[in-house]
């Protein structure tokens, strides 16, 4: 930092100190919001555990049961829902969905239904066809709205609009570790027959074929609203990790700069001593 004047340092280590305020106040903000999220994460699995229990005994115990949402056919056209964030400063939570969900979307004919003003963005910008950009705010995407967007996707792949159904979303694994992952949605993925069905003490009116229809579209709800407690949870972690980064980066730089400006101060000092005895 030769030439540089010790009141452009100072006003460097201001400017830093700034920064820092702000990073250290936006982890402060993760981390609670973050609280909020893990709890949502564990109160929206038992809601999935039961459907899919209700949905996997219906399948193993009949042995001759077939149905739409079960049966595989040649893809011709697929639906990928895709959760990403509003904003930024989140590591690489943002980039990493988006690298994933997009290689696995190479080669196919695709549409995309984006939540998350970041993903809105990414997909617009790429050309991807977009079936609606009305949640572009995945922080007001409520249960309800997980719903309706289940029934209208369940809606759309039986009458043929679609093969398969993708979710990509980011899971949350604990406070340093967010992986993102996508799950087919549809056609359900049937657990192999055992070489007899079990017999279920379960009985369902008016009959299973007819529970099995009407739950799935509530599974499906279930899953996409997990996965997006699943995304915020991960997207707090990540942006407390960025942010808490950050701050020690703004740490390190202040003390490099306060050392630069002590070097700098001295420096001056020493010339102009050397001035004074020169002169004299």
């Amino acid at each position: 930092m030769a030439g540089v004047s010790t009141k452009e340092i100072k006003n460097r280590i201001r400017s830093m100190e700034s920064t820092k305020q702000i990073t250290k106040a936006m982890e402060m903000v993760a981390a609670s919001k973050l609280r909020h999220a893990q709890a949502r994460v564990l109160n929206s699995r038992p809601y999935f555990e039961i459907l899919y229990s209700t949905i996997t005994d219906i399948v193993n115990s009949n042995s001759d049961f077939s149905s739409p949402y079960l049966t595989k056919r040649e893809v011709k056209k697929s639906m990928y829902v895709v959760i990403a964030g509003d904003r930024g400063l989140a590591g690489g939570y943002n980039s990493n969905i988006l690298k994933l969900v997009t290689a696995e979307m190479a080669d196919k004919n695709v549409t995309v239904l984006p939540i998350g003003k970041k993903a809105v963005d990414y997909f617009r910008s790429h050309g991807v066809p977009a079936l609606t950009e009305t949640y572009a705010e995945a922080a007001d995407v409520s249960i309800g709205d997980c719903f309706s967007i289940a029934k209208q996707l369940t809606k759309a792949y039986r009458s043929g609009e679609y093969d398969e159904i993708y979710i990509g979303y980011t899971n949350f694994v604990s406070v340093l570790s967010q992986t993102p992952a996508t799950l087919r949605m549809l056609p359900l993925l049937q657990e192999p027959h055992a070489e007899e069905a079990t017999a279920s003490d379960i009985l369902y009116e008016p009959d299973s074929t007819e529970v099995f229809e009407q739950i799935v579209p509530e599974y499906l709800g279930g899953v996409l609203y997990g996965a997006l407690c699943e995304s915020r949870a991960a997207e707090q972690a990540a942006r407390r990790t960025a942010m808490d980064s950050a701050t020690q980066n703004a740490d390190e730089m202040i003390a490099d700069l306060s050392l630069k400006f002590n070097q700098a101060r001295q420096a001056a000092i020493t010339q102009e001593i050397t001035e004074i005895v020169a002169g004299s």
